[in-house]
Parts: structure tokens; sequence; C-alpha cells
């Protein structure tokens, strides 16, 4: 009976190490492309420009960074353990992003936050209203007040908390306001010094970067060509500058184009159009080229000109034709039906009498975060490939969704109470996931 038992477990034994022996030699003939070969990676197949690809980036690097480095340092580790709470970055979702501000600190005086009161253009209208510059930290060109306070572009804590507020928000591409390094604001400073230090801590959160070109001093159809060869020879190796894979298989930077409409239909088809000598198309330096929507005539002006789409940027409902938000299904269709790629651009609010005085009719209430839900939602109605938000920070027009804080002073400010300072951020996250699920649904 013992010996019997003993055999018993002998065979009990060795029939499953058979088997696993037996298994790992099978595995090891299995080809890699095989449906039984797992790799933890899901390719999807797109037939309209998309930004997959810089999701599956994302997702690749990250696993090769942990390969690659097991050693992090604790800072890398904490940054690494923080990303982890939140969703990944939705690469569909792009928010307006302002690098202007400047302080004593860090600029040697304040820079935008003193914004002038801007005059109405009826002189008689114009003796009614207040005009002069803001003077902070008290007083900003501003209806509401940040929680950073008046803040420097240029300090890195700064874009530190930035980037940390995008990703709690499910932001993954901010569009940078830009002007040329030749070239300066309405405030007389120039931007792209900046961007070396916001694309270098924006790669730090898997947040991407495109650019968001500005009505810069003697714009034109030739400079354009100069200045976006510019920027992607400066910029267009780095992570964190945004492209994305089109139908063609071609993986291309996406640029806004803001008061595209300055230029004519004609002046803007030598830049985009294949049939000019002097185009910028199947150069190396092409890209997905976005014009600002206005007005109803714009749609046809921009398709003849060879843009690839539109945004609409106002936060401000009814203010134009793009920004109306019942056009926008329509709207959809046109691009459809001419292989345009739609972006609407969404808003918490809008509300700039504090630069300017005279513009109350253009308001719109925030309604405790209502107002935002409710643009978002038309902007799903619509099908787009891309949701644009106005904005991260342009404090100035009040569309900002950065955290905002009460303050009492001799100036007066908005605040989001009674919800907390995050209210925005948080409503932001929940429709960049419902955002990501509507896309799966309509590619099934």
């Amino acid at each position: 009976m013992a010996r019997f038992r003993l055999k018993s477990c002998i065979t009990f034994i060795a029939l499953p190490l058979l088997l696993l022996i037996i298994t790992l030699v099978l595995k090891a003939f299995i080809p890699e492309g095989s449906p039984f070969h797992s790799s933890g990676e899901v390719k999807v197949k797109l037939d309209r420009p998309t930004a997959s690809q810089n999701q599956w980036d994302y997702n690749k690097k990250s696993e090769q960074t942990k390969m690659n480095d097991p050693a992090q340092s604790d800072r890398e580790a904490e940054l690494e353990s923080t990303l982890r709470k939140f969703p990944p970055p939705n690469y569909y979702l792009h928010a307006f992003y302002y690098v202007w501000y400047g302080n004593p600190r860090f600029d040697g005086k304040y820079i935008h936050w003193d914004h002038p009161q801007l005059p109405h253009w009826d002189a008689k209208v114009a003796q009614e209203y207040p005009q002069g510059r803001h003077k902070p930290p008290d007083d900003i060109g501003a209806n509401y007040y940040p929680s950073l306070g008046p803040y420097s572009s240029r300090d890195p804590s700064v874009l530190e908390a930035h980037m940390q507020q995008l990703r709690t928000a499910a932001i993954g591409v901010i569009a940078v306001s830009w002007y040329p390094p030749s070239t300066k604001d309405d405030n007389g400073e120039q931007i792209d010094d900046i961007m070396p230090s916001l694309l270098a801590v924006a790669h730090k959160y898997h947040i991407k970067v495109a650019f968001h070109i500005e009505p810069y001093k003697g714009r034109d159809e030739f400079n354009m060509f100069t200045n976006v060869k510019y920027i992607v020879e400066k910029y267009g190796e780095h992570p964190a500058f945004f492209r994305y894979r089109t139908n063609t298989g071609k993986l291309l930077p996406l640029f806004y184009v803001y008061d595209s409409y300055l230029m004519n239909s004609e002046q803007w088809a030598t830049l985009l159009k294949r049939t000019d000598s002097s185009s910028i198309r199947d150069t190396p330096y092409d890209g997905i080229f976005i014009a600002l929507l206005v007005e109803e005539k714009h749609k046809r002006e921009i398709l003849t000109a060879g843009f690839d789409g539109f945004y609409t940027y106002f936060a401000t409902n009814g203010f134009t034709y793009g920004s109306t938000q019942r056009n926008w299904v329509s709207i959809k269709a046109f691009c459809d039906d001419n292989d345009l790629i739609f972006i609407p651009s969404v808003g918490p609010g809008y509300i700039d009498t504090s630069v300017r005085p005279w513009n109350f009719k253009n308001t719109r209430n925030r309604i405790n975060g209502k107002y935002y839900e409710t643009s978002l939602s038309a902007a799903l109605e619509s099908r787009p490939d891309f949701i644009s938000i106005t904005s991260f920070n342009e404090w100035h027009e009040g569309t900002q969704i950065e955290t905002a804080v009460p303050k009492t002073g001799q100036s007066v400010y908005l605040d989001y109470l009674p919800n907390k300072p995050t209210i925005y951020l948080e409503i932001t996250r929940k429709w960049a996931a419902i955002f990501g699920g509507e896309r799966r649904r309509w590619q099934d």
C-alpha cells in the first residue's frame, strides 16, 4: 500500500510538470504575429486622421521607461505614482494655453496682468467707461483671480502646477499661443523663448504641445512657410511635439491658425494647395492646418484656401456663426462632405469687462458649471474629430478652467463658489471620459 501511494505521488507530480514543459516548448514556436500571441498592445485600424498613435506612443513609452530605467529617482517614482491616479491624457481633447504672463520676480515687471482697459471704438461711448492700466498684484486685468496669483509663465513651479492641473483634467494637448521669435505680442513681449521649458515640463506629464499661430505683424503666405519650417526644425523632434497619423499614413503636426480670415483664400492657397510651386504640401514641413471659422461664408473660403479643417475658438455661444452651438451639427456635415476636420471650441463661460468694460453684452454666466457642460454636450452631438477648450488660462476674457480663488481688495473679483477651485478641471475630466467612450462607439 505504501509503495502504491509513493507511485501515485510521483505520477501526480510528474504529470503537471510534463504538461508545463510541453506548454513552454509550444509557446516558444508560436510566431509573434499569431492571434495566440499577446504583447499587451492594442492596435487600431484608422480610417481618418486621428491621434490614436499618440495614445499608443504614450502607453508604449511608459512601459519602456519602466523596463529601461528600473532605478528611477525618488522624484520620478513619486511623479509616476501621482500620474497613475489619473486617467491617461485624451489626445483628442485640446486646450488653448497662454504663456504671455509675467511678474517682477521672473520678468522684472508685470506682463499682461497689468492689461489696459481698452476704449470702445465709438469715442462718445468710450467716455462713459474707465480707461488706463491695471495695477497688480491686487488689481489685475481679469474678472477672476488665479489661485497661483499673478504668476510668470517663466516660473518653473507654475509650469509644473499647470501640467498637473491639465493632467487632472485628462487634457492631452495644449495649443500654445505663439508668435515667431522675430515678433512680439501686443504687450511687446517675445513668446518663443519659453517653448523649450514648456515642452520639457509637458513631456514629464505626457502632455503634447501644438502651436496656435497668432496673426503676428506682417503675416503672409511666405513668412508663414518660413515660420512653420522654423517650428518643425526646432521643435519637431521633441517627444512632446504633437503629431497624429493621417489616413494616408503620414504623421503630421497640427497647427491652429488664429484670425486666418485676415489673409484671403488666394494667399493661403499659395501655401496650402499642392498645385502651387511654393506650397508647403509634401515637404518636410507639411502639416494639418486648422483655420478659424467665424462667419458662415468662411466655410467655402477655408475649403478653397486649402486648409485641412476649422475650429471655432470663441467661448461665447451666439457671438459668431462658428461659435453658435446650434450650427455645429451642420458645420460637421459640411466638413464630412469635403473631407475636412471639425474642432468645435467649448468654454466654461465668458466675461472680459475687466479689460473691455463696455462689453457686458457678450458675458456668458458660468451657472456653476452648467454652461460648460451644455457646451461640451453640444460639441459631442456633432461627433467632432477633436474638441478644443477655450481656454486653460485666458484670464483676460474669463474663459479659464485653471483654478481660481475668492479675492477681496480694491477690485471685486468673481469666483467659483460654492464649488471648489478645481470644479472646471473635474468637469473636464468627466467629459474627457465621455468623449473617449463616444469616439469608440462611433468607430464601431
